[in-house]
């Protein structure tokens, strides 16, 4: 790669600085090494963390696609995060740096964390938790999410952390799917100025499901709301009982044992509960973040996600404990009160890796150059795009205005059912605005058309990975066969991703998007069929077809293409109300964009909804094969 004229299109190449920086400055080397060894490369990184008993197998492939990694190791990710720490000098360090939208700072060293960790899990224990249980946390971004979720992997419960903006529907099928016994909520948060209502959605969701026993709640905004007796504890009081010591075993797990549920949009209208172990899990994200973001001990790393999402699992909680770093932690939204929120913040505490997603690039992109050139922004030495493929002119920006042209981003393309980042760079690779370069040491990716050909350089095709990686899911709850079925049968051997990809005479991989009826609106996959079932929801619609359009700030916008019944007719206000009714069942961020009220819709013989064609028609673009079609 040194040879600058062999890269094509627009690249930009890391200055001297960069390189003499990072960990890897011969990335080729070290791809060559995990190619030539994949177990012996995994086995190398994973001796870096702590194991109470070692693996007799790195990798156990007998049972595809079923893999297990670190097979017959003994671990808790609690240990190697917090425990390990203890004893040296990191006791004392920072780990979690928190600012609240009202501008209050709470701030953990390792020690503190580790005891309110302790303190949580004890106080668990006394509910009743045990090893194998599910926990539902439904929170805002405050630090009692980081120490609910250690807490419960410290017992060896499994955790199901469902995002704060999810409506109560979402909320209940989640609870239900995981049979939790307890739910930890807050009474709110704060967003934009406002209180979001956690609690109330929370007492909506926990009264249709019977398997819940206990509700603990973070006093967080202070305002009324209701406490059920026998059912209902204020976690502040908890936490001052004598049970709640600060300290508290750590469960030893198996490696294979699962650490949490997480559940993501499908084609079907049923959320799948994605599942993941301790010790894969633990190295991989371990071995990304420090090689990716060549996270230092003097650094202060910002992932401006939420812990709801696996960003935040992986690189808000697990990642940065795991290694030791400081993490920050910001509650409210970028733009509040101004649009320079989050430029003061990097200024003020000095952060030096800043991870967030193209969203939030291109919403404050719309603000203009004058809010970031307010504040000293030198702190940054590296910056990251997570969660959708990044606009080129998203890119330049962020790295112009943000960067000052300093700093590499680190462009990460990977999923909640991978766990880890798959294809990504590292500082010192030289980069093109928009592509996600290569894939991670020991992985291989190709691009294959519907007959699993592998399609020419600059031709569009379906992403697949062809080697295992330790931080894969390792089933989807109570769905095994789901998980064959979804991932692992159109290309028998080979994971496939559902993303529609290409790759450049240079190795360098371009993600386009979905390709199923999945829609990434800032960032989140929502599944058509779960909106599409909110909208039949609705007295007036007798059918329904959800497609997603490009829109340059959320990547996609949600578009509905609506059948009335009889008795409705078409209106501007009846549009409003199915919008508001979609956004009340399944949360804001699922507001429609645009509702259309249509005669009929594309359908195959068969009665499938052909959403291509609408989607192709909404564009003006060419419709395609149409000869499945009905009409």
């Amino acid at each position: 790669m040194s040879d600058k004229q062999s890269l094509e299109g627009e690249v930009f190449y890391p200055s001297p600085e960069v390189i003499e920086q990072a960990r890897i400055k011969d990335w080729e080397a070290v791809a060559r090494r995990a190619e030539a060894d994949l177990e012996g490369f995994w086995a190398q990184e994973a001796a870096e963390l702590e194991w109470y008993q070692r693996w007799e197998k790195v990798l156990d492939d007998s049972n595809k696609p079923f893999f297990r990694w670190f097979a017959g190791a003994k671990t808790n990710i609690v240990h190697n995060a917090l425990d390990r720490h203890q004893k040296t000098y990191r006791k004392n360090k920072l780990s979690l740096v928190w600012v609240g939208e009202k501008g209050e700072v709470r701030t953990y060293s390792y020690f503190a964390l580790n005891r309110d960790v302790c303190k949580f899990a004890n106080v668990l224990k006394a509910m009743g938790v045990k090893k194998g249980d599910r926990v539902t946390i439904y929170m805002p971004r405050i630090p009692e999410i980081v120490i609910a979720m250690l807490a419960t992997a410290k017992v060896g419960a499994v955790h199901s952390v469902v995002y704060g903006g999810f409506s109560v529907d979402a909320l209940q099928g989640r609870i239900e799917d995981s049979e939790s016994k307890v739910v930890v909520t807050a009474d709110g948060g704060f967003m934009n100025g406002k209180v979001v209502e956690l609690k109330k959605t929370v007492d909506e969701a926990v009264r249709r499901c019977p398997t819940v026993e206990t509700v603990i709640t973070v006093q967080r905004t202070h305002h009324e709301i209701r406490m059920e007796p026998g059912r209902d504890y204020w976690y502040h009081e908890l936490m001052k009982l004598p049970l709640a010591s600060g300290h508290c075993a750590t469960e030893v797990m198996d490696a294979s044992d699962p650490l949490y549920i997480l559940y993501t949009s499908g084609t079907t209208g049923q959320p799948k509960g994605i599942i993941h172990a301790h010790g894969g899990y633990m190295v991989g994200v371990y071995s990304t973040l420090k090689y990716v973001f060549d996270l230092k001990d003097e650094d202060r790393w910002w992932c401006a996600a939420d812990p709801g999402w696996v960003t935040g699992h992986s690189y808000i909680v697990y990642g940065p404990l795991l290694m030791g770093a400081t993490t920050f932690m910001y509650e409210g939204a970028p733009t509040y009160p101004y649009p320079n929120r989050w430029w003061s913040l990097v200024e003020k505490y000095g952060i030096t890796v800043l991870y967030t997603a193209p969203t939030a690039i291109r919403g404050l992109m719309r603000f203009g150059e004058s809010w970031p050139n307010r504040h000293d922004l030198s702190s940054l030495r590296l910056l990251g795009s997570v969660g959708e493929p990044i606009n080129p002119e998203a890119w330049r920006w962020y790295h112009r205005v943000i960067g000052k042209g300093r700093c590499p981003i680190m462009d990460t393309w990977w999923q909640t059912e991978t766990g880890m980042f798959m294809i990504t760079p590292t500082p010192s690779v030289p980069l093109k605005p928009g592509s996600g370069t290569r894939p991670f040491f020991g992985q291989k990716a190709e691009i294959l058309d519907d007959q699993g050909n592998p399609v020419p350089d600059g031709e569009e095709g379906y992403l697949v990975l062809r080697n295992p990686w330790p931080a894969m899911m390792t089933t989807i709850f109570k769905d095994p066969d789901r998980m064959v079925k979804q991932y692992w049968s159109k290309y028998p051997g080979k994971y496939q991703a559902g993303d529609a990809a290409k790759r450049d005479k240079d190795g360098y991989f371009w993600i386009i998007g979905r390709t199923d009826d999945v829609i990434k609106v800032s960032g989140y996959r929502l599944g058509t069929a779960e909106i599409e079932s909110a909208l039949v929801a609705h007295p007036a619609i007798a059918e329904a077809a959800v497609i997603g359009l490009p829109h340059e700030v959320k990547g996609q916008s949600i578009h509905c293409y609506c059948l009335l019944r009889q008795g409705f007719k078409p209106s501007e206000d009846l549009a409003d109300e199915v919008k508001n009714h979609v956004a009340q069942h399944m949360g804001p961020i699922v507001r429609p964009e645009k509702v259309v009220f249509v005669e009929s819709l594309p359908k195959t013989r068969s009665g499938k909804i052909m959403r291509r064609v609408l989607k192709a028609r909404a564009q003006g673009l060419p419709e395609g094969d149409v000869s499945t079609l009905e009409e």
